[in-house]
C-alpha cells in the first residue's frame, strides 16, 4: 500500500507494487537456485543449521536456568516475526477490527500454519533432498515473477 502514496505524476502511471514484487520474486528465486546449485550432496546447510542448535542448546543446558531458556528463545523468535508481513498485517486488521478476535485468529493461524510447515517439512525431507528443494522453490519464485511480469502488461 505504500506504493499507492507515490504521486502519479512520480510512477508515471507505472504500478510501482507490481513492479516491486517482480523484483523480489526475481531475487529470491535467483538466490535460492544458486544456493542450490551451489550446495554440495554431502553436508546440508540443514545439518550445519541441526549441528549449531545442538551447541547453542548444550550452552543453554550447562550455563542457565529453565526460566532464562525460554525468555531467550522467547526473544529469538520474537525478534524473528517482528516486522514480517504477517506482523504488519495484524497490525492493519487490528485497527479495522475487535483486536481481541485479531489476537486469538493470528495465535491460531500462526499455530496451524508452523504444524503445517513443521509436519510438511519432516515428511518431505524424507523422500527429497534439501537441493531440489531449493530448485523447486526458486523455480516457482521465478514463475510467480514471470506471471506477475506478464501481469503487468
Amino acid at each position: 500500500q505504500a506504493f499507492h502514496a507515490v504521486p502519479s505524476g512520480i510512477a508515471n502511471g507505472v504500478p510501482l507494487d507490481d513492479v516491486a514484487a517482480v523484483i523480489a520474486f526475481a531475487y529470491f528465486g535467483i538466490k535460492i537456485l544458486s544456493e542450490a546449485f551451489e550446495a554440495d550432496d554431502g553436508k546440508s546447510a540443514m545439518d550445519e543449521e541441526f549441528e549449531e542448535a545442538e551447541e547453542t542448546v548444550e550452552e543453554f543446558n550447562t550455563n542457565s536456568t529453565a526460566w532464562a531458556q525460554i525468555a531467550s528463545i522467547f526473544a529469538l523468535v520474537f525478534a524473528a516475526e517482528f516486522g514480517d508481513r504477517s506482523f504488519l498485517a495484524t497490525i492493519a486488521l487490528s485497527a479495522a477490527q475487535n483486536p481481541f478476535s485479531v489476537a486469538a485468529g493470528g495465535v491460531a493461524a500462526h499455530a496451524i500454519a508452523t504444524g503445517i510447515a513443521v509436519v510438511g517439512g519432516a515428511y518431505i525431507s524424507k523422500y527429497v533432498s534439501e537441493k531440489v528443494i531449493g530448485y523447486i522453490g526458486g523455480t516457482l519464485f521465478l514463475v510467480f515473477a514471470v506471471t506477475t511480469a506478464f501481469g503487468l502488461f
